[in-house]
C-alpha cells in the first residue's frame, strides 16, 4: 500500500486530502467528543497525509506528533506549519511499527483513512504498536470503508475488523457519514467512524 501512496502523491491522484470538506463538521463534532486536552496532552495522528487534521488538532490545544510513510507527504505537511501557525511534529515512519518513531503517553489518536487500508498482519501489528504508545484510556477516532472489494482503494474495515486487531480496546462509537456529506461515489463505500476506548 505504500508503494500506492508514494505514486499517488507523486501524481496529485489524493482525494482522501478533501477530506476537511467532505466531512468536517461531523469530524468536528466527533473531536468535540473527546475529552479537552489538559496542558500538554498528547494526541496522534496516524497517516497523517499532508497534515491538516494534525494541525487542527494542535489549534485545538493537543501536543501533536502525526506520523506518514510517504516523504512527500510529510514534506508537505512541514511546509504548511508556518502559514498555520501550529506546532506538530511531524514524523516520516511506519504506522505498524510505532514503538521505533514515537514515544509514549498519547491519550488521543486520530487515524483518517489509514487503518483501512492495511493487510491484516499489518493491522495486528498497528494495534500492538498503539496499544504500547497510549495511555490506558486513550481515545481512538478512526475513519473507515465498510469492506468490499473497490479495486485500487481500502479494503475497508467492519467494527469487528477493528476490534480484532486493536486487543485491549474496545468500539464506544459506530457513526455512518452525514447524510450531507459530500461523498459522490464514495458514498457507496459506507464510510463511517468508530470511536475507541484503552483499557
Amino acid at each position: 500500500m505504500n508503494l500506492g501512496y508514494r505514486l499517488a502523491y507523486r501524481l496529485g491522484v489524493t482525494p482522501w486530502q478533501a477530506g476537511r470538506s467532505i466531512f468536517g463538521r461531523q469530524l468536528d463534532r466527533l473531536l468535540d467528543g473527546a475529552a479537552s486536552p489538559a496542558p500538554g496532552a498528547k494526541a496522534l495522528d496516524l497517516g497523517c497525509g499532508t497534515g491538516d487534521h494534525s494541525i487542527e488538532l494542535a489549534l485545538r490545544g493537543w501536543s501533536v506528533t502525526a506520523v506518514d510513510a510517504v516523504p512527500l507527504a510529510i514534506s508537505r505537511a512541514r511546509a504548511k506549519l508556518p502559514i498555520a501557525g501550529a506546532d506538530v511534529r511531524f514524523v516520516l515512519g511506519d504506522v505498524t511499527n510505532l514503538p521505533a518513531y514515537v514515544e509514549r503517553g498519547y491519550t488521543l489518536a486520530l487515524d483518517i483513512g489509514c487503518f483501512h487500508g492495511l493487510t491484516d498482519a499489518e493491522r495486528t501489528a498497528y494495534g500492538s504498536g498503539l496499544t504500547a504508545v497510549t495511555d490506558p484510556g486513550a481515545q481512538l477516532l478512526m475513519f473507515s470503508f465498510s469492506p468490499g472489494w473497490r479495486g485500487p482503494l481500502p479494503r475497508g474495515a467492519s467494527q469487528l475488523d477493528v476490534e480484532q486487531a486493536l486487543d485491549g480496546w474496545t468500539v464506544v462509537g459506530d457513526y455512518p457519514i452525514d447524510a450531507d456529506a459530500s461523498l459522490g461515489l464514495l458514498a457507496k463505500a459506507d464510510p463511517r467512524f468508530f470511536r475507541l476506548v484503552r483499557s
